[in-house]
């Protein structure tokens, strides 16, 4: 980064809001034109999507042959593909309980219920262009049941993998949905650190 472009920086304040519309909802998500006015005076638009919070579970399984995780694959519409990932979602309701949500995910999912969940971050996905936060959720203690999926889930199906077999589909292309990385990536982190909630407090104070 050059000097020129700190200085440049340090002087972007923020950007204001003159005005802003709804050109598009459905039942999942909603879509705004913004009319914007940045630090140095110069007016633009910004399209924004919004939607309700979801979580992210990563199911672990730990056995005396080692650890595994539990994978979705479903077809992914947009990519027109099916893909393995982290089971995720959320309800569209705003105020949604994260780890009732994370509960509820990966027992529709996956059948999966969990012992114990633990909150190990809040992210945001793909923030360049949306505002949807996401809760990122250790699930451990597994018990295999029934499955409850959504309309749009049928076609899930339930994959189990060691963490060798699944960081190997991170990097061979196998994997690319960027939450799962990046869930995966937080769940290293707190583990290599050893965090309690109190620690987690404490980084953040």
């Amino acid at each position: 980064m050059t000097a020129q472009t700190i200085e440049d920086q340090e002087t972007v304040v923020g950007i204001k809001t003159i005005s802003s519309r709804e050109v598009y909802r459905n039942q999942w998500t909603s879509v705004r034109e913004d009319v914007i006015e940045r630090a140095n005076g110069k007016r633009g638009i910004y399209g924004v999507i919004d939607k309700d919070p979801a979580s992210i579970i990563i199911p672990l399984d730990h056995t005396p042959e080692g650890d595994f995780v539990y994978l979705v694959e479903q077809f992914r519409y947009t990519v027109m593909g099916r893909y393995m990932e982290f089971p995720q979602g959320g309800w569209e309701e705003a105020k949604a309980v994260p780890e009732d949500l994370a509960r509820g995910e990966l027992k529709e999912e996956t059948g999966i219920s969990a012992a114990k969940f633990t909150e190990l971050a809040t992210l945001q996905i793909a923030y360049g262009v949306m505002n949807q936060k996401h809760h990122v959720f250790l699930a451990q203690g597994l018990t295999l049941g029934a499955t409850d999926p959504d309309p749009e889930e049928t076609d899930l199906t339930l994959h189990r993998y060691s963490v060798d077999e699944f960081e190997a589909m991170l990097l061979d292309g196998t994997i690319v949905d960027n939450c799962t990385a990046a869930a995966w990536g937080v769940y290293l982190v707190w583990k290599r650190a050893g965090w309690s909630p109190q620690i987690k407090r404490k980084a953040r104070a």
